[in-house]
């Protein structure tokens, strides 16, 4: 199974600390980056989303960090939805240091769509559920 390719970007020297690699801030950012590519992808993006009056929120994230990052490396990171309910998403991104192939973070997360204007959880739409559905028979045929 493959997963997609949601970011593309490096590591600059100010993305690292005291320490000399990257720091957690920057991995959280780039993951952030990856997820709205990913919602994109799905159909959920920002711009529908106003429109609707809907919005994402991340309910947990749990982050490994295996490998460090430093500057100058060049990483992507890919993307799988795991599971879809009624009005939650889990979903992972992994981080991979791309001269290396090394894997270097990987993140698990649940996003709840909500209605912005009654700040409470609601069902994702039929057309996004019929999409995220296909797409992830279409990841389990890859």
């Amino acid at each position: 199974m493959n997963d997609t390719l949601t970011y593309r970007g490096a590591v600059y020297p100010w993305h690292c600390d005291h320490m000399g690699h990257m720091n957690v801030m920057w991995y959280v950012g780039k993951f952030d980056e990856a997820t709205w590519q990913l919602f994109s992808l799905l159909g959920l993006a920002p711009s529908r989303l106003r429109a609707e009056g809907a919005g994402m929120a991340a309910v947990e994230q749990r982050i490994e960090y295996r490998r460090e990052l430093h500057a100058g490396d060049v990483l992507s990171i890919h993307s799988r939805v795991l599971e879809l309910k009624d009005k939650s998403i889990e979903f992972r991104h992994e981080m991979r240091n791309d001269e290396t192939g090394e894997i270097a973070a990987v993140t698990t997360l649940v996003g709840v769509h909500l209605d912005t204007l009654a700040r409470r959880a609601r069902a994702f739409p039929a057309d996004i559920r019929e999409r995220i559905d296909a797409w992830r028979a279409a990841e389990a045929r890859e």
